[in-house]
């Protein structure tokens, strides 16, 4: 009985354990990342993005997602890249209008996403 229920103690501590490092690694690459897309939305507003700004942010996120899909479901990546590779091209055109609202929607991402991966009652129910 002892023994079954110190497994079960540490099979719990093992899952939230888990849990927070997945939070707490998810937060910070998103955290990072929107600190690059602020940068890059700064320099569209004012209108002095080039195409390689935006390749070095899409870049800079191609190496986030090859380790973020061990935590994430293919979808939150899927989603933040098409809309990634459609602020690259807009801004390599020096399309500015339409790139921002693109560039909005992923630095709302950045701020959204990684909640839905802490542990929380939330996402627990």
């Amino acid at each position: 009985m002892v023994k079954s229920l110190v497994a079960i103690a540490v099979s719990v501590l093992l899952l939230l354990g888990a849990a927070l490092f997945e939070g707490f690694y998810v937060r910070d690459q998103f955290s990072q990342f929107g600190e690059e897309l602020q940068s890059l939305y700064d320099k569209a507003e004012e209108q002095t993005a080039n195409g390689e700004d935006a390749r070095a942010v899409q870049t800079s996120w191609e190496a986030r997602k090859e380790k973020l899909h061990v935590w994430i479901p293919h979808n939150d990546i899927s989603r933040v890249d098409d809309y990634m590779s459609e602020a690259v091209r807009l801004i390599a055109e020096k399309n500015y209008a339409f790139a921002l609202p693109k560039l909005e929607i992923l630095l709302h991402l950045c701020e959204t996403v990684p909640g839905t991966y802490e542990p929380g009652v939330e996402n627990i129910f």
